[in-house]
């Protein structure tokens, strides 16, 4: 299998222009990546009604906690529905960055990524499998570091007006959902809000392109990873291409429109000692449809130093993970190959 974490950047300058080509038959050898793209499909996974956690009869809320937590011991996903965002702004977050997307490649290539601490970046990466051999993505991306500065193109001009409208739901949405996992952990939110330093959280865009692929089995659009932040939200414009694992399985997730998925990332795993999960997951190809994906990871304060929860420590009589600065946490993911087979998460194991 690949490894999640990125090599040197390098930006692609025609990766839609490729795949769009009518004589493209076969996936060129850059781009070589033999995949097991087979998964199981799955309309069963948990659903969390955002509204229950905000409600006032603390009889629902304390059910949807509960659930909140079942789902990140049990699966480390779920499918967040009545969110609050509308529908007609996460219609809109799409057709902008879609327009980016669209943008000639001259005006796109001053994104180009120099380092992985960039604010803004696009193009391409290349990955290494686990015998160091280089390979491209089938993928354009557009990266964005949203919180605690926002970020954003120049172009197009309705861009930074629909991101930053995005931004501000979904970082109201986090701190929420941040409260409720405190509560469902046993943790003060006090203390969660000082450890994590919630108020510079670091907030990351990512809007991800995949093209229709002329040998989906021979391509891959993100190898399989866990998320660096605390939790994910992931929106898709309707094309399936996700797959996450579970108990050695991979998956299909099916998600109902205008709902978001939540992925547990590496921070919460961390955090809670262990009791939630940090899911495996990875994007595929089809070639037939364009497939749109924007997720945004949100983490704490790329200041703050992550370990486990000392109150959790205390129960359980041992930390199981060794404490790293976000920020670090996020450069050394992007840009460092895994060691002897070890992902970061693995490697900040006791």
């Amino acid at each position: 299998m690949a490894s999640a974490e990125h090599h040197p950047f390098e930006f692609e300058t025609a990766l839609k222009d490729l795949a769009n080509s009518a004589n493209l038959k076969a996936v060129p050898s850059k781009f070589n990546f033999i995949n097991e793209s087979t998964a199981l499909p799955c309309d069963s996974l948990p659903v969390i009604d955002f509204s229950a956690i905000t409600a006032e009869d603390p009889d629902r809320r304390s059910q949807a906690i509960n659930d909140l937590s079942n789902a990140c011991q049990e699966w480390g996903l779920f499918i967040l529905v009545n969110h609050g965002i509308p529908e007609e702004l996460m219609n809109a977050t799409f057709t902008a960055t879609r327009e980016f997307f669209s943008l000639p490649e001259s005006e796109k290539k001053q994104y180009e990524a120099k380092s992985a601490s960039d604010p803004i970046k696009c193009g391409n990466f290349n990955v290494a499998d686990t015998s160091n051999q280089i390979f491209t993505l089938w993928r354009e991306y557009l990266k964005l570091y949203f919180h605690p500065d926002f970020h954003c193109p120049n172009q197009p001009h309705l861009l930074r007006e629909v991101l930053l409208g995005y931004s501000k739901r979904t970082l109201k949405l986090a701190r929420k959902l941040m409260e409720a996992m405190s509560d469902a952990l046993e943790l003060e939110r006090d203390y969660v809000d000082q450890v994590l330093k919630l108020d510079s959280s670091l907030q990351i865009l990512a809007a991800n392109l995949y093209p229709p692929c002329p040998e989906p089995d021979k391509a891959i659009g993100v190898p399989q990873h866990t998320d660096p932040g605390l939790f994910t939200f992931l929106i898709h414009n309707g094309v399936a291409g996700l797959q996450i694992e579970h108990n050695g399985q991979w998956f299909d997730p099916v998600s109902p429109q205008n709902s978001i998925l939540v992925n547990v990332d590496d921070q919460l795993q961390i955090l809670s000692n262990g009791r939630y999960k940090s899911v495996k997951h990875r994007a595929v190809l089809n070639s037939e449809r364009e497939r749109m994906s924007i997720i945004v990871v949100n983490g704490p304060s790329g200041e703050a130093v992550v370990g486990p929860a000392t109150p959790l420590v205390q129960k359980d009589g041992r930390p199981l993970y060794r404490s790293m600065r976000y920020v670090e946490y996020v450069e050394t993911q992007l840009t460092k190959t895994r060691i002897n087979g070890k992902s970061l998460l693995e490697q900040r194991m006791i």
